[in-house]
């Protein structure tokens, strides 16, 4: 299977909403629309991609203010995130209205998703892992066949998720990270929700969040 994706920098945050696809079937995703719609449509019209599903990795407003509006243009479910997320997308437009964010609708998805389950991105299963700790429903894609996860904003390229939120809970996102995300191997690469992707080896020797 080829597998190939595009990150498009979506909202003031420059938050890397991705594109992701299966090269024969030309099916795919889209993960994290946190805002300008359009822009998202123009990259699926101008790449021919026939997305499936809008998958969510949690619920804060740059990653998850424009699903409702995709939903609605292409006609196809939001899946994800896990459902202790529910009390920020519900609250989208409030989250809007503070930060200055157009065209933010607060968003139902049609499946919450717990860690076990599976998504599908073109012809290949992700599994899905449940990562507190920046966001309490916080959700990770991984295929391991590929190598490949998607990680939102569990993990970045020398850093990690914000916790000093109220429900933010530092010791649970390192525990994530830790024993959930680098067991499965240092050649993992992953896309993550701002700034430059890595490998899960890359960050666990040189991380400094990860050096406790």
């Amino acid at each position: 299977m080829a597998f190939k994706g595009a990150i498009i920098p979506v909202t003031a945050f420059e938050q890397n909403c991705a594109l992701l696809w299966d090269d024969e079937t030309m099916e795919g995703v889209v993960v994290d629309p946190g805002g300008d719609v359009p822009r998202i449509l123009s990259t699926i019209e101008s790449q021919g991609i026939k997305v499936q599903r809008i998958l969510l990795t949690h619920g804060h407003i740059d990653h998850a203010a424009g699903a409702d509006e995709l939903r609605a243009a292409l006609k196809v479910p939001v899946e994800g995130p896990q459902l202790a997320d529910k009390m920020l997308l519900d609250n989208l437009e409030k989250q809007a209205s503070a930060y200055g964010f157009d065209g933010a609708r607060n968003v139902t998805p049609d499946r919450w998703l717990e860690e076990g389950d599976t998504v599908r991105i073109g012809a290949a299963d992700f599994a899905v892992l449940h990562c507190p700790g920046h966001a309490p429903g916080h959700v990770v894609f991984v295929n391991e066949d590929m190598r490949f996860a998607i990680v939102g904003d569990v993990l970045f390229q020398g850093s990690i998720g914000r916790t000093d939120f109220p429900y933010g809970d530092h010791e649970a996102l390192i525990s994530a990270i830790m024993t959930k995300l680098l067991p499965l191997g240092d050649d993992i690469q992953f896309i993550c929700g701002h700034g430059p992707g890595s490998t899960f080896g890359k960050e666990r020797v040189s991380n400094p969040f990860l050096q406790e």
